[in-house]
């Protein structure tokens, strides 16, 4: 026995020893990859002076990076280049030190990510997400990514054309909410809410000793009241549907609302059991589709917490925000993914406008007869496929043979996608948790799979309620029937093929193609 023993830890040091060999190779040839491609691009900017850089294949000393000295026994494979002197005729000095740090590992020397646990009891207890790479920072960050969602790019381009100061520290005074939401027993279950920071908007207070030393903490919700003026709405007021209160709805048809901006936020151990897959597949698959954007979801399995380059969601409150955790009070809402040809510009191909309009009426309804509406609008343009994907999609309805057919509908989308839908509602549950809400009373919704997402989470759905017929605009019968056909809720008959082969949208006028 004791000689299998010994062989096998032989084996398993010599593996081991072997793969610690192929790391580092690729990470040195990773590194000198990047160094010659930057090299490359100077020298095409500046022919007449080429660049002369060096590479290192060391980690980071104290006299370069922020994160300090590393012992001989402490080395990781390589994370760092050392890039070419600033071009000398160059009149503002980068902002950058000049060695790149491509990455971290765990128990590297200098990184001690400060703790956090999600779903902890309280807030103090889970302590902050600290996401930024700032100098006081980088060395106690617990989250890989960055702050500000899809918009953290135009923060880099202020940086990089020197409209930005990386190292500034936002002055958070004046800023806090100005309504309160929660806290609710939700945001202590870990399963419960994995997609948002549920005190994301009450880090400035909580956290706010921190902040003072330099640590860069920030807030991924903002709550603010404000007027809302829709044609809509104001047509509904004049025709007296709705009547003026002078609380939530104005006498000239302006609505009061409190909102709420939520950033995503993801804790990935949660994230992947909610769609029943492994961490390590999820992580490689979020490396890999962004282009090995953050590369940190493979080298710190330690850092749980992932800030991911998406849209986030708007929650949009009429009537007492108090009362949407109240289960006294009777709540109407209606969760909407984005569809700008439609929300905003009023594309009649499908029925989003419509349906979000019809939401909110309902919802304002609600709060005027002493309960409460809500909307929550996420950023999912094109069922997340993208507006460029959806267009495409378009083109390929009116121009299909036997023209925009019912029957067609989700077989065009995945003839270009490959897939008819990516908004996958499993996460779309967590702000409801944030709100504190247990039932719906009135989910304006069609949506089979919306509603399967809430109920799977515990939030009990009293009346489903579908679009009028008289608000279904005529060329999107083709969507909605299709939609029906395929497990939306309604309450009149489900299509047969034969309907929607017949169903079909209008063709192209006066437009060349």
């Amino acid at each position: 026995m004791s000689q299998n023993s010994s062989a096998n830890c032989a084996g398993q040091s010599s593996d081991n020893a072997t793969l610690t060999q192929i790391l580092h190779k690729l990470e040195a040839l990773q590194v000198q990859q990047a160094e010659l491609q930057r090299q490359l691009e100077e020298n095409l900017a500046h022919p007449d002076h080429p660049s002369k850089p060096t590479v290192t294949t060391k980690t980071p000393d104290s006299k370069d990076s922020v994160l300090g000295d590393v012992s001989p026994s402490q080395r990781s494979p390589t994370t760092l280049v050392h890039l070419a002197t600033p071009n000398p005729t160059s009149a503002v000095p980068s902002p950058y030190s000049s060695r790149v740090i491509l990455t971290t590992y765990p128990r590297q020397f200098g990184v001690h990510p400060l703790g956090l646990q999600w779903g902890a009891a309280s807030v103090a207890e889970r302590g902050p997400v600290v996401a930024s790479r700032h100098p006081n920072s980088i060395r106690i960050r617990n989250a890989i990514g960055a702050y500000g969602g899809s918009y953290c790019i135009y923060r880099a381009l202020a940086v990089a054309i020197k409209e930005l100061d990386p190292t500034h520290l936002p002055n958070f005074s004046l800023t806090e909410p100005s309504a309160t939401i929660g806290p609710h027993p939700q945001w202590n279950d870990p399963k419960k809410i994995v997609s948002l920071d549920p005190y994301g908007h009450i880090v400035t207070e909580a956290f706010k000793s921190e902040i003072e030393q330099g640590v860069d903490v920030r807030p991924t919700i903002a709550i603010t009241r404000a007027h809302m003026k829709i044609a809509e709405i104001e047509a509904s007021v004049r025709e007296n549907r709705l009547p003026v209160d002078g609380h939530i709805v104005m006498e000239n048809g302006d609505l009061n609302v409190t909102k709420a901006a939520v950033e995503p936020v993801w804790y990935l151990p949660g994230v992947a059991e909610r769609f029943g897959i492994e961490e390590t597949e999820l992580r490689r698959a979020l490396f890999e589709e962004t282009g090995g954007m953050y590369p940190e979801l493979i080298t710190r399995p330690d850092l749980k917490v992932f800030l991911p380059p998406i849209g986030g969601l708007t929650v949009y409150i009429f009537g007492d925000p108090k009362a949407i955790s109240d289960p006294t009070k009777r709540l109407s809402m209606r969760v909407h993914d984005e569809c700008n040809g439609s929300d905003v510009f009023g594309s009649d191909i499908c029925t989003c406008r419509p349906y979000l309009m019809f939401g909110i009426e309902e919802a304002v309804r609600e709060a005027q007869n002493g309960g409460v509406g809500a909307i929550v609008y996420f950023r999912k343009e094109g069922r997340a496929l993208g507006e460029v994907t959806k267009y495409l999609v378009y083109n390929a309805r009116k121009r299909q043979a036997g023209g925009d057919r019912a029957d067609m509908y989700f077989r065009r989308t995945e003839f270009v996608a490959g897939v008819k839908d990516m908004r996958f509602q499993a996460l779309m549950p967590d702000v409801l948790h944030w709100l504190g809400v247990t039932r719906i009373d009135r989910l304006t919704s069609m949506s089979n799979m919306k509603h399967d997402a809430i109920v799977s989470a515990g939030i009990e759905v009293v009346e489903r309620v579908p679009i009028p017929d008289e608000m279904i605009p005529a060329d999107s019968h083709v969507e909605i029937e299709a939609k029906i056909a395929d497990g939306y809720f309604t309450t009149g008959d489900i299509p047969t093929e034969e309907v929607l082969v017949k169903t079909k949208g209008r063709n192209w006028e006066d437009v060349q193609h």
